[in-house]
């Protein structure tokens, strides 16, 4: 929505004041200033949605879904697209997302473009308003499947890195889920592009019914595995994805290849936090998917210990658990509450051999890991679950785990 279009709403409501909300706000105290403003979120009360029907124009935070709205509502990502005539790179994805835009980000900076990190991982978008804007700016975006579920306008570079199944809490069924991504290109002019990973059928698909210029992953990563500072097969498709979008700026391969080698990895995404007592520590918690964690096994392989369970989703734990009896994990340490269903799983493989510690309790956990990983294997804190169960999100999760296993080592 533009905002000649949002100032002929004379009551505008935020619906849901987190970062995001919060930035709506200072958007339209700038931009809109005759117009009354509400804010309604849930930690102010519990019937906070019914605010909605005393307000002409409702704007949606991402964390609420569509359709709870009641009144004509916008979003802030749908504001700031309607808004910015500039590059925007969207990325995209069931996982990688974080890292692939840092890493285009860091690919941009070394090129001596001016970059702007926004989005789930950066700045707010419509912070970024709040400022004078160049010509040559880019901005390098993140998107969730909660922000592109109604999404109005695609980037003038949209990239999809990969599809699993997540959020069906949010979107009700899978598919619902995945036609929330396809969206990004929903709204493709003929001279935007859409950067895919062909390994993915259902990207492929959209690439041949897409009405813009599709260009799969490049192939040649250009760096030696020794000088890639991410761990695991995955990373390299992240990679990929980065330099496609390097090529189609131009930017050269010394320069690609440099900023690669110098990236520094985002916390918690397999990230090593050392080995003490001759034991291995890596903190995976970003992994909320059975897919994500069976991806952390293959990478680092050496495992003794792993942490799962969380929120229950309904996820099929099914593959993930032969993953672990095909890499001889003997110790397994369950959460609740999809800790109960992954111990089903392995009892019905007759799997009773593993050495199975239930546990609420974070530092409990690190305990028991810290007694019974066999020297020199890796603890992997690797959940296959989303966070909320136990913790406030995945950061949280992970910054527990690091802080005992350091109290402990």
């Amino acid at each position: 929505m533009k905002i000649e279009e949002l100032k002929n709403y004379k009551r505008i409501l935020i619906l849901g004041y987190g970062k995001e909300g919060q930035a709506t706000e200072r958007f339209l105290r700038k931009f809109v200033p005759l117009t009354e403003l509400g804010i309604a979120d849930k930690k102010d009360s519990a019937n906070y949605l019914d605010e909605q029907e005393k307000y002409d124009l409702i704007i949606r935070s991402p964390g609420i879904p569509k359709k709870l709205i009641t009144r004509p509502y916008t979003t802030a990502s749908n504001i700031f697209l309607a808004n910015i005539d500039n590059v925007v790179i969207g990325v995209t994805g069931t996982k990688g997302k974080s890292t692939t835009v840092s890493l285009i980000y860091s690919i941009l900076k070394e090129a001596g473009k001016k970059a702007f990190l926004i989005g789930n991982i950066g700045k707010p978008m419509l912070d970024e308003m709040l400022k004078p804007i160049g010509k040559e700016d880019i901005f390098v975006c993140e998107f969730s499947s909660y922000q592109l579920d109604d999404i109005k306008y695609s980037p003038h570079i949209s990239v999809v890195l990969d599809l699993f199944p997540e959020h069906m809490n949010y979107h009700g069924d899978v598919q619902n889920y995945y036609n929330a991504k396809k969206n990004i290109i929903a709204q493709v002019a003929a001279d935007d592009y859409f950067i895919y990973n062909p390994k993915f059928t259902d990207l492929k698909s959209w690439a041949d019914n897409s009405h813009c210029k599709n260009i799969p992953f490049e192939q040649n990563i250009l760096i030696r595995d020794e000088d890639i500072p991410l761990i695991g097969n995955h990373n390299k498709e992240n990679i990929k994805a980065a330099i496609t979008v390097a090529h189609l700026l131009d930017i050269d391969n010394n320069t690609i290849v440099k900023a690669i080698k110098e990236f520094k990895p985002l916390p918690h995404r397999l990230e090593l936090i050392g080995k003490f007592k001759e034991i291995i520590f890596y903190d995976d918690a970003i992994s909320t998917t059975p897919q994500s964690t069976i991806l952390a096994i293959e990478s680092l392989k050496n495992v003794g210990t792993i942490f799962l369970g969380g929120t229950d989703r309904g996820y099929d734990f099914n593959k993930m658990v032969e993953v672990i009896i095909e890499y001889k994990i003997p110790n397994i340490v369950l959460f609740p509450e999809s800790g109960d269903v992954i111990s089903k799983i392995i009892k019905s493989k007759k799997a009773e051999y593993l050495h199975i510690f239930n546990t609420k309790s974070m530092e409990e956990a690190v305990k028991f890991a810290y007694e019974h990983t066999p020297k020199n294997k890796i603890c992997l804190l690797s959940n296959a679950s989303p966070s909320y169960s136990l913790w406030k999100n995945f950061e949280e999760k992970g910054d527990l785990f690091r802080s005992f296993v350091k109290k402990y080592k």
